[in-house]
């Protein structure tokens, strides 16, 4: 039987050169399942996906999403590493609500993750490497993707939505 996840997801698209040859080099397997991205909503909080893919494409934002970031930090007992934000998130905080259509219990903290504790593991030597890097203190996204993984497989793109400016046809 397989086992599919589905997630709403902000790929990065501009600036990630560093973070992709950082997750290539440190986190190869994480590298090829998935570029690098913030998870926008799990795949337990977007059922009924008509539903959400409804109020998806209702959406119609002035300026692209805006996420500042702060420099490299390590978690789960420092296996991991990831970009965390800098502000309270209250754009990403309002389309997560908008999208799921209900005020928000709990939280989801936005990030980039660097290295996943579930297949690298990260040394004070490689952290060291990894905060000498030009790493982008902001991120804009003009659209929302819809991604699958069968299997524990590749993530692959399912659908992609426009969010800014009037596009609120896919793209």
């Amino acid at each position: 039987m397989n086992t599919i996840r589905k997630r709403l997801t902000l790929f990065i698209e501009k600036s990630s050169e560093n973070i992709e040859k950082i997750r290539a080099t440190y986190n190869p397997e994480q590298f090829h399942l998935i570029p690098c991205h913030i998870t926008l909503c799990r795949e337990n909080e977007i059922e009924p996906i008509s539903k959400i893919i409804e109020r998806i494409t209702s959406i119609n934002l002035e300026k692209p999403l805006r996420i500042a970031l702060n420099g490299p930090e390590r978690f789960a007992n420092g296996r991991g590493v990831f970009l965390p934000t800098t502000n309270k998130n209250t754009e990403f905080k309002a389309l997560r609500e908008r999208i799921l259509g209900i005020p928000l219990i709990r939280e989801q903290q936005p990030h980039v993750t660097l290295m996943h504790p579930r297949n690298s593991t990260c040394t004070e030597a490689i952290f060291t490497e990894i905060k000498k890097q030009d790493l982008p203190t902001e991120l804009f996204f003009n659209k929302i993707s819809l991604i699958e993984q069968i299997n524990n497989g590749k993530w692959k793109v399912v659908d992609e939505y426009a969010i800014v400016n009037n596009n609120l046809t896919k793209d």
